[in-house]
């Protein structure tokens, strides 16, 4: 007789250890594992690259986030000279025109959700360059709710539904907020007014992390990307929102397809700020810090090219459903930067395209280099599209084929720049403090009239449905860490709404 062991599961209130998914003890799982306190992530972190794979998974077919989009194709024009800044061939020349595919889509809600819902947008921009395809993978907003990749899969389960009632939970969102100070920033942009924008159209765009322009001599500046809607900002208010779910919860992406439609293409103008390398360690805030802006005092605008949406997609799956960004799609000039949630970004993007799309999903025409030549020795797997190159070599060092793809070991282009490390390895939280409180308390007093009223009556109208009183205290308390009126104007709101 054959005797089967069904292990037992202990049900979670009876044992209080936070776990890998094979069981090991976590140390500390709010801080990436870094080569120095701000060093780059390390491959060797388990625990994280087992939450980020789990995450990417979760979601069958649908993306995990930003499930329901709208898209176009474009094109990029550059319109200064940026030699000194890259040597990236499609930034060098003005007048220069790359063709772009951009992906505009909600964030938090499932392919059926509305185009109005309060939601920070998708922005997600296909280059496709003569070397090779680069994706700027933005969103409306320029910054981000965390900072650290291992917080990223717990923040979207308070966006998605309660594993109990299958129901969003409000208490769910403001208890991981209201534990999160660094989420403050996006908070108060997310329950401002652009917290609701008026179509895709009508919003900004922003890279959010700082990236890394590298010129032909191997010298790096660090950069944000800014694309400003020609448009005009539009955005709805709450009641206006709420009413245009009820009329058209794809608005946005009908006005969108119509504008295009009929030849009225939207533009976004283009701007860079720009930061010597050298000057990150000295500066006021951590450069690395996706919850952080650089004031444009510090490092102003400067612009360098148009981005134009002229031709709608012919068939939505094939080109919006299954096209596929990452940050790690990149062209040499462009290179990352230590900005931990991008590096986690590196990793989990091209993770869940294999898990939702196939191995092979740059291999489908919409994600194809087109303009650049592909030449490598991956082969097979599910959805090979190609002649899986037919009878060449599929290893390295080979000497059958002599015209094989070679390795670039002298090409300075090729190479990612070298950053010095310091320290030793382990979990370092990323420093704040006050921090926190700065940015978004400068913007709150930014907000004048109607805009500040707004936020407030945003705030009270989604807070006031967080059941647990505790949760409540302790966001306002953040408000007031920010701006003591804010914090009390939130209060007195929902007082009065419990009257």
């Amino acid at each position: 007789m054959v005797h089967t062991h069904t292990p037992t599961i202990l049900a979670t209130p009876n044992n209080n250890v936070l776990t890998t998914a094979n069981g090991n003890p976590v140390d500390d799982n709010q801080n990436s594992l870094t080569a120095g306190e701000f060093g780059p992530i390390l491959l060797q972190d388990f625990h994280l690259i087992d939450k980020l794979s789990h995450f990417d998974r979760e979601r069958i077919p649908e993306r995990v986030v930003h499930a329901k989009g709208a898209g176009a194709h474009g094109y990029f024009e550059v319109t200064a000279d940026l030699a000194k800044l890259t040597s990236a061939h499609f930034l060098q020349t003005p007048g220069t025109k790359t063709p772009v595919f951009a992906r505009f889509s909600t964030v938090g809600g499932e392919k059926g959700s509305s185009d109005s819902a309060r939601d920070p947008r998708g922005f997600a921009l296909k280059f496709y360059t003569e070397e090779g395809n680069w994706d700027m993978v933005g969103n409306n907003t320029p910054v981000f709710f965390v900072r650290d990749p291992i917080k990223f899969p717990d923040f979207i389960h308070t966006q998605k539904r309660n594993p109990q009632t299958n129901l969003k939970d409000p208490d769910a969102f403001w208890d991981f907020l209201s534990l999160s100070q660094e989420t403050l920033h996006q908070v108060t942009i997310l329950f401002s007014n652009r917290g609701t924008p008026c179509g895709y159209r009508h919003m900004d765009g922003f890279s959010s992390h700082t990236l890394k322009l590298v010129n032909s001599e191997g010298c790096a500046h660090l950069v944000k990307w800014h694309f400003k809607t020609d448009q005009g900002i539009k955005n709805f208010t709450a009641d206006e929102a709420a009413d245009m779910d009820t009329k058209n919860p794809d608005s946005a992406t009908e006005d969108l397809f119509n504008s295009i439609d009929k030849g009225d293409f939207p533009s976004w103008t283009v701007y860079l700020q720009v930061m010597k390398e050298e000057d990150a360690a000295n500066y006021r805030w951590n450069v690395f810090d996706v919850t952080k802006v650089w004031p444009h005092a510090d490092y102003p605008l400067q612009k360098i090219g148009k981005l134009v949406l002229n031709r709608n997609p012919q068939n939505y799956f094939a080109e919006v459903e299954q096209a596929a960004f990452s940050p790690s799609h990149m062209v040499p000039g462009i290179d990352v930067s230590n900005d931990r949630m991008l590096q986690g970004r590196l990793f989990s993007y091209p993770d869940t395209h294999r898990h939702r799309l196939g191995a092979n999903y740059l291999q489908l025409p919409i994600n194809q280099p087109y303009r650049a030549r592909v030449n490598h020795h991956q082969r097979d797997g599910p959805g090979t599209f190609s002649q899986n190159y037919n009878n060449f070599p599929n290893y390295e060092p080979q000497s059958q084929d002599s015209n094989g793809p070679a390795q670039q070991l002298h090409d300075v282009r090729t190479k990612y720049t070298s950053v010095a490390l310091h320290g030793k390895t382990g979990r370092y939280p990323q420093r704040s403090g006050d921090d926190d409180f700065v940015q978004p308390g400068n913007l709150y007093r930014l907000l004048k009239g109607k805009e500040q009223d707004d936020l407030i009556k945003n705030l009270v109208g989604n807070m006031r449905n967080v059941k647990n009183a505790e949760i409540v205290k302790r966001q306002i308390a953040l408000f007031k860490r920010a701006d003591p009126e804010w914090g009390c104007r939130v209060e007195d709101g929902l007082n009065a709404v419990k009257k």
